[in-house]
């Protein structure tokens, strides 16, 4: 297992844990607004091996509860299941960031209880899928089952999505809130320029069209938040 990045300390990545946040390269998306495309298109070279992954985090007990895993999409990864394995053998809770594009390897994970939180970005209404992920074809279906995999586990989690100006509408948050209604927790992230991002046209939506994405989506997910404002 290559490693891209590792953040030694982290306060906000893992909800109520202190935690290191792994950077895993490769991603099969390429959203346009993407702030770690270095690691979606390869040019970031590895960090690391997970043996000196493992022995930095061994020196970590008694400060860090977990590691936050993240991408990139780290379900790309064949390995995945035992690189938890081991964290967790560790004495590590772990969390996993995913674009939910790959539900079986998710189930997976989910049915050997070897996640503690499952943080799952929705790029947008289904209609406009491919076009916010950046790839032309694209299986929703998969999406669509990865949401459920996660709403009927009994894994805390988190949905969310990083509103773009000219990607979503009010009409994307009313299919979004159908998408995931009932769900316990979504988070409506304002999307921020950046040199890194492909895109360099994309802009960040007012304060105000957020806080109307909020009242849309709240029909749907009552605990809906903004983050980051």
């Amino acid at each position: 297992m290559l490693i891209h990045g590792l953040q030694k300390m982290t306060l906000l990545d893992f909800p109520e844990h202190i935690a290191c946040t792994v950077f895993l390269g490769g991603c099969d998306f390429r959203c346009p607004y993407c702030h770690n495309f270095e690691l979606v298109d390869g040019s970031a070279p590895p960090l690391m091996n997970d043996e000196k992954f493992f022995k930095f985090l061994e020196k970590r007990h008694g400060l860090l509860d977990g590691v936050a895993i993240t991408g990139g999409e780290p379900l790309l990864r064949t390995d995945i299941a035992d690189f938890i394995k081991k964290i967790r053998t560790m004495g590590f809770k772990v969390k996993l960031d995913t674009n939910g594009y790959h539900p079986e390897r998710l189930q997976e994970l989910c049915q050997e209880g070897l996640l503690d939180y499952v943080a799952m970005d929705i790029k947008n209404s289904i209609e406009k899928y491919g076009l916010t992920a950046g790839v032309e074809s694209i299986d929703t279906g998969r999406i669509l089952k990865s949401i459920s995999i996660i709403m009927t586990s009994d894994i805390p989690y988190e949905f969310r999505t990083t509103v773009v100006h000219e990607l979503h509408s009010d009409e994307d948050f009313i299919a979004i809130g159908e998408m995931i209604k009932g769900a316990s927790h979504y988070y409506l992230q304002q999307y921020t320029e950046r040199d890194t991002v492909p895109d360099k046209k994309l802009t960040a939506p007012s304060g105000e069209e957020m806080e109307r994405y909020l009242g849309i989506v709240k029909e749907f997910v009552p605990n809906a938040m903004l983050r980051g404002l």
